[in-house]
């Protein structure tokens, strides 16, 4: 990536980030709702790529992210409702929610590699690469990337089930609440730790790999913003 790419996909981010900041903490409180959960995964997984910019060549990868970017941006207008969230004063609760935010979007990140890794290997394998796919990165440069976000991910959640805990008996008295979300954390979690200890262990790595990431994204998103998504979307309802 260029100095002047570089630059403008900041400015980017920085206008994304500016437009998130104003709608959900519009005074002391927080509101929030499917498009804006889904904006916000987008904005931070794009800024994780850019930082990863100055570490790897990711060349190929710039137009999807790009085009992710502009499509998390603009999700907000087709589905602009938010509610406000109780308690959202409480430190202990920010910090869960950032750790939870963080959690998301890097998992959004690397199921998004995966996708790409799974189209190109089978490109590759039928011996019909179009151009787009031919400009990726290596897949063994992708695969060690694609672990490496999984490992930061993995710790991040971590905290965030922890932080839940804690959070939960602050408030509730109670230091477990056993309700969709965290049933569908815990068994991302576990998808997630398995693959890394597979990929320890057995040398996990291709299709399998790509498998478990792509499951344990799909638990990780129905612990939220799916249950976001039917609350606001199907029922129409913002609370």
């Amino acid at each position: 990536m260029s100095a002047a790419e570089r630059l403008t996909m900041f400015g980017a981010i920085l206008a994304h980030g500016w437009a998130l900041q104003g709608e959900l903490f519009p005074g002391e409180g927080m509101r929030f709702g499917f498009g804006f959960a889904v904006s916000l995964v987008i904005w931070l997984a794009v800024c994780f790529y850019w930082i990863e910019t100055f570490y790897a060549r990711l060349d190929g990868l710039h137009g999807v992210v790009v085009a992710a970017g502009v499509a998390g941006s603009l999700l907000p207008l087709g589905f602009p409702g938010q509610h406000m969230l109780v308690n959202a004063g409480s430190p202990g609760f920010r910090v869960h929610f950032i750790m939870a935010m963080l959690a998301y979007s890097v998992f959004t990140l690397a199921a998004l590699h995966a996708m790409l890794m799974a189209i190109a290997e089978r490109q590759l394998h039928s011996g019909r690469l179009t151009r787009t796919f031919a400009n990726l990165p290596p897949l063994l440069t992708m695969e060690t990337l694609l672990f490496r976000l999984i490992g930061i991910a993995f710790i991040l959640l971590t905290l965030t089930l922890s932080s839940g805990v804690v959070f939960s008996e602050a408030l509730f008295g109670q230091a477990f609440r056993l309700d969709h979300k965290t049933v569908f954390a815990i068994v991302s979690w576990l998808l997630f730790g398995a693959l890394l200890v597979g990929r320890r262990v057995w040398g996990w790595r291709g299709r399998v790999a790509l498998r478990w990431t792509l499951a344990g994204f799909v638990a990780l998103v129905l612990a939220y913003v799916g249950s976001r998504f039917v609350i606001e979307v199907l029922l129409g309802r913002t609370a």
